[in-house]
């Protein structure tokens, strides 16, 4: 702890606090007002959420959340807020309330911030922490994958699909450690290492060196399956304590030439395909996305173009394949539609786009494309038998609708018929009538 008066025009501040700077040079001084709640600390990559009010030594106020109504969040450790905060928001719990005296190297320096402070001005704040959560890393995100950054890593490169990684990983599931081990693989072949696909995820969010906390949902995890060799149950959720010692990266599509990327791309169509045919639908899908990453905007000619075409061609055709396979129907019709504009007579993208259709219920557009793919390939018995189904579904639906308009045209029926009654009435009686209702609801009101 440390103290001593400053005094600017008048105004006397407290220097006391407990030195929390990382080089214990007193830039940062810590007095906690109101103690938090449990024992659990931010980490970096955390989203926190506080109030704060700022004050100039001599007591002038240059900015307050509170005074906006309206808590301020940001990612710690990332270098969004001053260097003060990075540190002091780290050291709190949930409910804290403390005061940050920040020297101006742990805030705006010699430029200071004009302005409302002034160059090479100690700030004083005072903040409470109202909540914190881990980084969603998901694409969609949705959740599924939440980052906590336990030791930060070096450098700014991360492993992409492809990359060599050496990592050390802690599975934890319910308590129970299931999986602890160093394991070298390329990420995309994580299954064969007994490993989720949200672990693979969760590597290419990392840096050389950095250790992090995953917390993985089912959808990223062994999902409804579970995992017999470690006893996951169906439907678990995981969490992985995982640090990335080493990877050597792939070359991204920029790095490559024509050649290699459709060297490249066959060797992961063959991969893909292995996949595929095991059963691992995911995993193959994320090799066809790498083929259309790399040729999807190549302008060639001559031998490179066609091979290119029929690269692209294949990768959204099995694309559409696995995402049939895993029922996501939206995504199966959107790369149907891009193999159909590679190849618009394609029987493989018009009976896949049938089954998406059917899928979604649309069974009018369903047998409309399987109509096409027996007017241009006769011999495919599949799409004619799923002609006949859709029939079915359209004739099903059509026996629905006729009775449910039926029972509407009924009640409209019966309706004009009460009105009719009640207008036949003579006036007098339906005068008492509504009397006599009115009445009623008078007691009933009582």
């Amino acid at each position: 702890m440390t103290a001593e008066e400053v005094k600017s025009e008048g105004h006397t501040v407290q220097m006391e606090g407990e030195d929390i700077s990382p080089k214990n040079d007193g830039g940062v001084l810590k007095l906690v007002k109101k103690e938090g709640a449990g024992t659990e600390l931010p980490m970096t990559g955390d989203k926190v959420f506080v109030h704060y009010t700022g004050t100039l030594l001599d007591g002038t106020k240059f900015d307050s959340s509170r005074d906006r109504g309206d808590k301020f969040s940001f990612e710690l450790g990332k270098g969004q807020v001053i260097k003060a905060w990075d540190v002091g928001v780290a050291s709190m719990r949930v409910g804290e309330v403390c005061q940050l005296i920040c020297k101006p190297e742990y805030a705006y320096g010699a430029a200071g911030n004009p302005p409302k402070i002034p160059p090479n001005a100690t700030l004083v704040f005072e903040v409470e922490l109202f909540d914190f959560h881990g980084e969603d890393i998901t694409d969609d995100e949705d959740g599924g994958i939440i980052r906590r950054i336990v030791t930060k890593g070096e450098g700014y490169s991360k492993p992409n699909e492809g990359s060599s990684v050496e990592v050390c990983v802690e599975g934890v599931c319910e308590g129970r450690v299931f999986d602890q081990r160093d394991v070298t693989f390329e990420i995309g072949d994580g299954d064969a290492m007994f490993l989720p696909p949200g672990v693979e995820k969760a590597l290419q969010s990392m840096e050389q060196g950095e250790e992090s906390l995953f917390t993985i949902k089912p959808k990223y995890g062994f999902n409804a399956a579970g995992h017999e060799k470690f006893n996951i149950p169906p439907g678990a959720t995981l969490e992985y304590k995982i640090k990335l010692k080493s990877f050597e990266k792939t070359k991204e599509s920029w790095e490559m030439n024509t050649k290699e990327k459709l060297e490249q791309s066959s060797i992961v169509k063959d991969k893909g395909t292995r996949h595929f045919k095991e059963g691992k639908f995911r995993q193959a899908a994320a090799q066809y996305k790498r083929i259309i990453s790399w040729l999807d905007h190549e302008s060639l000619t001559g031998e490179e173009q066609a091979q290119t075409r029929a690269l692209r061609l294949a990768a959204h055709l099995n694309l559409a394949m696995c995402y049939l396979k895993l029922q996501e129907y939206n995504l199966a019709l959107e790369n149907c539609d891009k193999a159909l504009d590679l190849d618009e007579n394609s029987e493989k993208a018009l009976y896949r786009r049938g089954e998406a259709l059917f899928g979604m219920k649309e069974f009018e557009r369903a047998r409309e494309d399987f109509g096409r793919v027996t007017q241009l390939y006769p011999s495919n018995r599949a799409a004619k038998a799923q002609i006949q189904v859709c029939q079915q579904h359209l004739h099903a639906q059509h026996e629905k609708d006729k009775r449910l308009y039926a029972n509407m045209f009924q009640k409209f029926a019966e309706r004009d018929t009460k009105k009719e009654e009640k207008q036949d009435k003579p006036e007098e009686n339906r005068e008492g009538m509504e009397l006599e209702e009115n009445g009623a609801q008078e007691q009933t009101a009582e």
